[in-house]
């Protein structure tokens, strides 16, 4: 079945071009013949006239200079002029009397059996006395007739009348219909030959086109397709092939987004489940109650923000992403966010460290976004870095944007992952938690708010994010030399009471 598809899309593709192209074409070559064989015939036939013209002239000049002649002498002049024709091999003359009849000729045959003589019957009616006429005898052969009235007083003859054998010039016609015939086949050959093999030479990459392309849809992405040109068949190729390594690639991603996913909810789900049990059983014991119920609380937000983060990419998937927008102070925003982490970063030992501006322009905006957004990048500054590693966040105003630095001394980046790193189910590191979709999420929300979030990060060394926001307004005054700083180093002093419970804490980010 596959094939028999093949071979009528191959056979279709060949009908097209026979009857759109080759067939418009033919009929074009074909109406051009038919039309140069009119001209030339016409062209013969009206040299041929002419020709005829131009000797009738000299016999009608000669028979007239002899009119002041006796009128016996005059008959015979005329004869005479008849019968010893010089172009007689070429040209038959003859002359016809007043009734109409033709009396003496040229070759000295009887003109009996020429019935139609309808160029003398127009010659006496033209008024230049002169008519011509052709005609086909009964052999088949065509002849060109000319009459011309010469009417001299009390002469028997009326008219001078020649015929011309058009023999000649019909096969010269012959002839040159079958050389302009000839070159039309020959054209429509080589058309023909040369469309066909073009067609071919397209026919068949379509085909291994059409074949990859099946495999694709049904998901198999590994085969590509050989280019064998560098023309635009070629670039096409190169489009698929380069589509099916995004592909693949984005394939590849959903698959690890789904098993990262799963285990991101396997997680905290095994964690609520235990205390949920723990607790049941050791309700008595309130100290093991309250670390359950935080356990149980803060498994359950953990499940909240992984849902409705899986919530907003499902949203800007659809263009159902909606922004409540209003004029809104970045600084209460970005303070909150700092505070939230305060704790969790003294936990991990982690130094954070914020630079607040005595003041910033207001920011026309959605608050509760933009505060996701803060809060996925500062989560992920905090995730990726290490016990010792220093968290900065700077926020200032430069050139009519709000500019938000949040930096990290931690794990960074590698150079090729570093351009994917913004791409949805992309995770550039799989030994730290987070669902692969949070910074796409974020540079959504800070698109449709009119800026930009870069990312700049080197492994080993650390990364830094830079959001830019537009100001609703000048602030109306220099920023400050003197930026305040909170400086958090909140190391704690109290130890950790289980890996398990600290993990509890982060966010689904990166």
């Amino acid at each position: 079945m596959k094939t028999k598809h093949k071979n009528i899309a191959r056979r279709s593709i060949t009908r097209h071009w026979l009857t759109n192209s080759l067939g418009a074409v033919t009929v074009i070559l074909v109406l051009l013949e038919v039309l140069l064989i009119i001209l030339v015939r016409n062209y013969y036939y009206s040299s041929a006239r002419q020709y005829l013209t131009s000797r009738m002239k000299i016999v009608t000049t000669a028979i007239m200079n002899t009119s002041g002649e006796e009128q016996t002498n005059y008959n015979a002049q005329i004869r005479s002029i008849v019968e010893t024709y010089e172009d007689k091999d070429k040209i038959e003359l003859m002359a016809i009397k007043t009734n109409g009849e033709a009396d003496v000729t040229s070759s000295g045959f009887s003109p009996s059996g020429m019935d139609n003589m309808q160029d003398y019957i127009d010659a006496k009616k033209s008024d230049s006395g002169t008519a011509s006429q052709i005609y086909e005898l009964e052999t088949g052969e065509k002849v060109l007739a000319m009459t011309s009235v010469i009417s001299p007083k009390g002469s028997e003859y009326e008219a001078v009348r020649m015929l011309s054998s058009m023999k000649n010039i019909d096969s010269q016609i012959v002839m040159l219909s079958i050389i302009m015939t000839g070159v039309v086949l020959a054209i429509i050959a080589l058309m023909l030959f040369s469309g066909l093999f073009f067609i071919k030479s397209i026919v068949i990459p379509i085909r291994n086109v059409n074949d990859v392309a099946r495999k694709f849809a049904t998901g198999d992405f590994r085969e590509r397709i050989e280019k064998q040109r560098d023309d635009e068949l070629g670039e096409l190729c190169d489009s698929i092939n380069y589509m099916a390594q995004e592909l693949s690639n984005t394939e590849q991603m959903k698959n690890e987004f789904i098993s990262s996913v799963s285990h991101e909810l396997r997680t905290p789900l095994t964690a609520i489940k235990g205390w949920t049990e723990t607790v049941t059983v050791m309700y008595d014991d309130q100290e093991t109650f309250r670390k359950g119920m935080r356990v149980i609380t803060s498994e359950t937000e953990r499940l909240s923000q992984m849902v409705e983060e899986l919530l907003d990419f499902s949203r800007i998937q659809d263009n159902r992403l909606t922004l409540i927008m209003d004029t809104i102070d970045i600084l209460a925003e970005l303070g909150e966010t700092v505070l939230i982490y305060q704790e969790r970063a003294r936990a991990l030992g982690i130094t954070l460290n914020y630079y607040e501006p005595e003041m910033l322009s207001f920011v026309y905006g959605d608050k509760n976004r933009l505060r996701q957004v803060f809060i996925n990048i500062v989560d992920n500054a905090i995730k990726y870095s290490d016990k010792g590693d220093t968290v900065s966040v700077e926020a200032y105003e430069e050139d009519g944007e709000i500019c938000i630095s949040i930096s990290d001394t931690g794990i960074g980046i590698s150079k090729e992952d570093l351009p994917k790193i913004k791409t949805k189910f992309f995770k550039a590191n799989h030994t730290r938690r987070g669902s692969g979709i949070g910074l796409a999420v974020a540079d959504e929300i800070i698109q449709r708010h009119g800026g930009t979030l870069d990312i700049d990060s080197q492994q080993g060394v650390g990364t830094t994010v830079m959001i830019t926001l537009p100001c609703m307004q000048s602030s109306g005054g220099e920023k400050s030399e003197n930026n305040s700083t909170v400086d958090v180093e909140l190391i704690s002093s109290e130890p950790i009471e289980s890996q398990e419970e600290l993990n509890t804490d982060e966010s689904e980010t990166r």
